[in-house]
């Protein structure tokens, strides 16, 4: 009879697994890896305390979101930023922003409201401070809390999924900024508050679409100048 592994032996390895999982997410997410970078699963291993296993399985994982790519000799590179596909992106994205924040302001219940202005008064202060993946962080969960305000799950989950993926353009977005954003952009938040607060579904939809194309320009822009330099894209 084969010796059975021990339950937390195989949980130590799952949470290790998990634990790179996450780090290595957020590194990707916020540029700290930059798009195109070679993974050293050696090094990676080493950092972590671990064997190979758990890294190659966090890899695995990383690749079934698009994060890391596996290439014909079997090296793995963080994903480069497919450039050509951003104008579905911001198509897709502006479509569930402009839908999830209609229904929300036709929706939204008093308890939505206060969560909402909350992680404003987050997104506002991480603003002032300059601390720019705050700013992300919060930028996503203000809109995501919007989306949840709709009543509708499919819209949310598909939004959410979106708001996820382009983490990492947001993040040259607030970079076009130096990481330091004009008081407008946090008041534009505001103004799609007010809208949700005031019920005005019209003006919460057309304030969501601009808010779109107020990105979509700026980082279309940004693209354009050499700062892109050391970004890996295709």
């Amino acid at each position: 009879m084969s010796k059975a592994i021990p339950v937390k032996e195989k949980r130590t390895r799952g949470e290790g697994a998990n634990r790179i999982f996450n780090v290595l997410r957020e590194e990707i997410l916020s540029l700290h890896l930059s798009p195109g970078q070679p993974v050293d699963e050696v090094g990676l291993a080493e950092r972590f305390g671990v064997s190979r296993s758990p890294v190659r399985e966090a890899l695995v994982r990383l690749a079934s979101q698009g994060l890391v790519n596996t290439l014909p000799n079997k090296s793995t590179i963080i994903a480069p930023l497919n450039i050509e596909e951003f104008p579905q992106y911001i198509d897709a994205i502006d479509l569930l922003q402009r839908a999830t924040h209609r229904l929300a302001a036709k929706l939204r219940t008093e308890q939505d409201l206060v969560a909402i202005d909350l992680c404003q008064e987050q997104f506002t202060k991480a603003v002032h401070d300059g601390d720019v993946l705050a700013m992300i962080e919060r930028n996503q969960a203000f809109h995501m809390l919007i989306a949840n305000a709709s009543r509708n799950s499919y819209l949310a989950k598909s939004y959410s999924t979106l708001l996820d993926e382009g983490r990492r353009i947001l993040r040259l977005y607030f970079r076009s900024y130096n990481d330091s954003l004009p008081p407008e952009l946090v008041v534009e938040h505001n103004h799609i508050i007010d809208a949700i607060r005031a019920q005005d579904v019209d003006l919460a939809e057309r304030l969501a679409h601009e808010h779109t194309i107020e990105v979509k320009t700026r980082f279309l822009a940004y693209l354009s100048t050499s700062h892109t330099s050391s970004i890996s894209v295709s």
